[in-house]
């Protein structure tokens, strides 16, 4: 078992990005660098080296002497992510189901577990453990840019899974559905694990055009 070193900047990537996708940072004013800073203890060249990995991540943007801001929601975006992720995920997701050894499809169960832990006990962190439930159903399918695709995608789309799980109810329809996707992945059933992934990211970005309609 190695050890793994996150580096101070990694923490401070991790730490924002949750409240970007908490909404805990304002997308209409800049983001105030000197606060953050003294907020979280750091000084400001790993904060600065998180700041950009966010903007590279689509997360946030910046403008020439106005620094980062956080990017808005929009449902074009939410369209255009999830397009996307339909276009390459359910494929890798059937694909990894035949690949996936025996290390790699307990690590998928236990993705799961924690997923639902979060989802009972601590709700910040949903998002980031759905995150991983993904990740560990798309890693085995052995295709290293795919792979890296679909992370980026995951976190772009991670503040319109926090949205898209506002409404009550939500959340045990999400459960159901990672349930019967996980089945079919460890069954090895390629085309219906496929099915099922395409189905379940279709039904999220539906949900998400009703609840921008709305707002």
């Amino acid at each position: 078992m190695s050890l793994i070193v996150r580096t101070l900047s990694e923490q401070i990537f991790d730490i924002l990005k949750e409240k970007i996708v908490g909404g805990q940072l304002s997308s209409e004013q800049p983001i105030r660098q000197d606060a953050l800073a003294a907020e979280l203890g750091v000084s400001k060249i790993p904060l600065r080296e998180a700041l950009a990995r966010l903007e590279q991540e689509g997360l946030l943007y910046s403008q020439a002497n106005r620094g980062f801001f956080v990017r808005m929601m929009t449902s074009a975006e939410a369209e255009e992510i999830y397009a996307l992720r339909l276009a390459i995920e359910p494929a890798a997701v059937g694909m990894a189901s035949v690949a996936a050894n025996q290390e790699e499809r307990d690590l998928a169960v236990e993705a799961l577990k924690a997923l639902d832990e979060a989802a009972n006990h601590n709700l910040e962190l949903v998002t980031a453990r759905n995150r991983d439930f993904h990740m560990a159903l798309i890693r085995p399918c052995r295709r290293e840019l795919t792979v890296q695709l679909i992370g980026r995608l995951q976190t772009q789309a991670e503040r319109y899974t926090y949205k898209h799980l506002e409404p009550a109810g939500r959340g045990d329809r999400a459960h159901l559905e990672h349930t019967v996707m996980l089945k079919a992945w460890l069954s090895r059933n390629a085309q219906r694990a496929e099915e099922l992934a395409a189905a379940h990211i279709t039904g999220t970005l539906e949900d998400l055009r009703r609840q921008f309609e709305v707002n």
